[in-house]
């Protein structure tokens, strides 16, 4: 479930990045989420490191899920913190508050996709046998 998980997200961070580069009113600089070229490349990173994760080693999509939950939720906190009215986040991406609250909600639900996939299934009940 994991994997199905990190590609899920791998694509949205891809076609985010992608989105990003485009000019509309979603993404990008004059965009509801305030994003320059520099936040747009993280978008592409983290999706195309959640695809390879995803297809080259299955058993650690839930990891990676839960280290950019984690990476997002940081994101958030410090974002609150320094740059509440937006601006350069760590001197390295544009954000705004929008971007923010979004972070907030991406590494909980990230988060908390790697902490649920990551539980093992139970085991099939085993039939009984007559005899």
């Amino acid at each position: 479930m994991a994997k199905k998980i990190a590609v899920l997200f791998g694509v949205i961070f891809v076609l985010v990045g992608i989105l990003g580069f485009i000019p509309n009113p979603l993404v990008g600089p004059t965009g509801l989420f305030d994003t320059d070229t520099v936040h747009n490349l993280i978008h592409l990173i983290f999706g195309v490191i959640l695809l390879i994760v995803a297809m080259s080693s299955p058993m650690k999509s839930a990891l990676w899920l839960k280290i950019l939950g984690i990476v997002y939720l940081l994101l958030a906190i410090i974002g609150f913190l320094t740059v509440p009215d937006g601006g350069s986040l760590l001197g390295i991406a544009m954000t705004n508050m929008a971007d923010h609250w979004l972070h907030i909600v991406l590494g909980i639900v990230l988060l908390v996709a790697g902490v649920v996939s990551n539980k093992p299934s139970a085991p099939a009940p085993v039939p009984p046998t007559s005899m």
